[in-house]
């Protein structure tokens, strides 16, 4: 592993869950890790509701487009975490994989969105403290 770790969040449309991880881990641990995201079935645009819940916190998902899985994120990535959508990904040797049960965002209201959010605000932080550790 180089000084960086690479994370690479998966979901299915990589429209939600993923971008909001994707989001909160660039904002919070900044060039302290590679940020990565990608979905089996990536939608056509990230969900609005989800870019309104991300833009409360000051962070901007918008301009990001939802991106196809492909083999070699999974193996140029440190952590993979997939949200709970149970997407396939490739398994390589000496990774990290980790489920986050989490609730599909896709068609709720701002207030589950939010929760979710929050819910993916919590694990982030947690991931950070584990992989990057300021000062370390």
């Amino acid at each position: 592993m180089n000084d960086t770790p690479t994370v690479l969040f998966v979901c299915v449309h990589n429209a939600g869950r993923s971008q909001m991880a994707a989001g909160y881990l660039r904002a919070l641990a900044g060039d302290r890790v590679e940020v990565l995201s990608a979905g089996s079935e990536p939608k056509d645009e990230i969900n609005p509701v989800a870019i309104e819940a991300m833009a409360e916190e000051g962070i901007d998902i918008a301009g990001s487009t939802p991106k196809v899985l492909t083999v070699d994120a999974v193996r140029e990535s440190d952590v993979v975490i997939t949200m709970g959508c149970g997407d396939a990904c490739p398994i390589f040797p000496g990774k990290r994989y980790e489920d986050w049960e989490l609730e599909d965002p896709a068609g709720k209201e701002l207030e589950t969105v939010r929760r979710v959010r929050d819910d993916i605000r919590a694990r982030v932080e947690a991931l950070i403290a584990e992989i990057a550790p300021v000062g370390a």
